[in-house]
């Protein structure tokens, strides 16, 4: 009997790697990836949500694992992405900030190297594909079918109004492979929709299925109630006249909670969900009427409530129901784990940055510290950070701050006053990692077009 790996942003697992001959076909699990998109880390029921109600997320993490220190790749969309496809640093590829929509971004994405995740995965001999969100390049060099996705349904932007699926430029933005498609539908019903079919279509087959939820990024527009104005996608502020309210983020959060449940389903009714992993999370921290407590920040920020997400592990038979981890992972370790797992040859020249996780989720080896980096922007308003085990160093600016994160989650706590030695432990770690990836980075250049958001 084969396995089956259902991923709600999370993976990794043990079977053979690099270089091993071609696994029986029992050992080559399904992976589902299941990502939302600017969710903050409180608001699931499970992770202190008190206003949200999240019922079918909350049973995979008693069914599973929930992970407390999970960290995205970036402060926001594309970066995280970048990190998973490619499993590496993103900026190595000059990918910083939000790919700009169709009509400003031109050529610039994430280029393919025939290392990405989804084409190891394909020549490894899964079906692929990705439902939902792309947001890593337009022109066909940089779509998702260049990347080795076989099939890809959703918006190729950051966002699109959830009714009409207009991009905020006013223009058509949802896609069956390479073309246009125009349907009915709020968007995140569709992702489901399409996704449960990729699954019913690959159910005796390996397959790889990327179901990248926009839900609940902006625009705030409540399921079953279209705007009566057209073209909604814009991104509304706490200042505007008419503005969103943390009841239209409720529920659009639990009408996306109820369509993962339907997801869920479809794999109980494909007879398969005893043999499937299930790992949820994130991209990045949430916006402002996400809820990140306790941490402080949010999205854009380098601080824990921009960059620290849920993520949770279900794989039954082999990770302990009802356990909870404080393992440190990244996004990219996603990457590393869901390849170990199916036993997907990886090349020298993929050169991953993630690790394979698995073993520690499922008790078979202790925790490990890890070293993880950050930066968001440039020049004056940049801000880098690293996380070594307990420690934080973060710069913002002109600003040097240092956060003990085991006693200090919020991060109000600055020790650089005191702690001078660990702050020049970890200053030379930074330099090191930007002028590394830095160097990397100029063969892709100009990439990574901003829309400021």
């Amino acid at each position: 009997m084969r396995s089956v790996l259902l991923v709600a942003l999370a993976v990794g697992c043990f079977f053979s790697t690099v270089g091993d001959a071609q696994p029986a076909r029992q050992n080559r699990p399904n992976v589902v990836l299941i990502i939302t998109d600017d969710m903050g880390w409180g608001d699931l029921s499970s992770y202190g949500a008190t206003d949200i109600r999240t019922p079918n997320l909350d049973r995979l993490a008693s069914e599973g694992i929930r992970l407390t220190d999970f960290y995205a790749n970036g402060t926001t969309c594309s970066p995280t992405r970048a990190g998973l496809i490619s499993g590496r640093y993103q900026q190595r590829f000059g990918i910083e900030a939000p790919l700009a929509n169709a009509m400003r971004a031109g050529d610039s994405g994430l280029p393919a190297t025939g290392y990405s995740l989804p084409q190891l995965l394909k020549s490894h001999g899964y079906a692929t594909g990705l439902v939902g969100k792309w947001h890593l390049g337009y022109v066909a060099e940089k779509s998702p079918h260049a990347h080795g996705f076989d099939y890809f349904f959703g918006l190729k932007s950051g966002f699109h109004d959830y009714y009409t699926h207009h991009d905020g430029e006013g223009e058509p933005d949802l896609w069956e492979n390479d073309e246009p498609i125009e349907i009915e539908g709020y968007t995140t019903d569709l992702v489901t929709e399409r996704a449960a079919r990729f699954i019913d279509e690959h159910r005796g087959e390996p397959f790889f299925l990327d179901v990248a939820y926009t839900a609940p990024h902006w625009p705030y527009q409540v399921p079953g109630k279209p705007s009566a104005a057209p073209d909604n996608a814009r991104h509304v502020m706490p200042t505007d006249a008419e503005t969103s309210t943390r009841a239209d983020y409720v529920a659009m959060v639990e009408h996306l909670d109820e369509q993962i449940g339907e997801l869920l389903a479809v794999i109980e009714r494909a007879g398969i969900a005893d043999e499937t992993i299930v790992i949820f999370t994130n991209d990045n921290g949430g916006e402002w009427l996400s809820n990140n407590a306790p941490f402080f920040g949010r999205k854009w920020t380098v601080y824990e409530g921009g960059i620290r997400v849920p993520a949770i592990v279900r794989w039954p038979g082999r990770i302990p129901a009802g356990t909870v981890s404080d393992q440190v992972g990244i996004t990219m370790d996603l990457t590393a784990s869901i390849l170990a797992v199916t036993g997907a040859p990886v090349p020298a020249e993929a050169q991953l940055e993630g690790a394979n996780l698995f073993p520690v989720w499922e008790g078979r080896a202790p925790e490990f510290e890890r070293t993880l980096f950050w930066r968001v922007g440039m020049g004056p308003g940049k801000r880098t950070a690293v996380r070594r085990g307990d420690w934080k160093l973060m710069v913002d600016g002109m600003h040097t701050y240092l956060f003990n994160l085991r006693t200090d989650l919020s991060e109000r706590n600055d020790l650089a006053r005191v702690r001078q030695d660990v702050a020049q432990e970890l200053w030379p770690l930074i330099t090191e990692w930007e002028a590394m990836i830095d160097a990397e980075a100029a063969a892709y250049r100009p990439a990574g077009a901003s829309n400021g958001r």
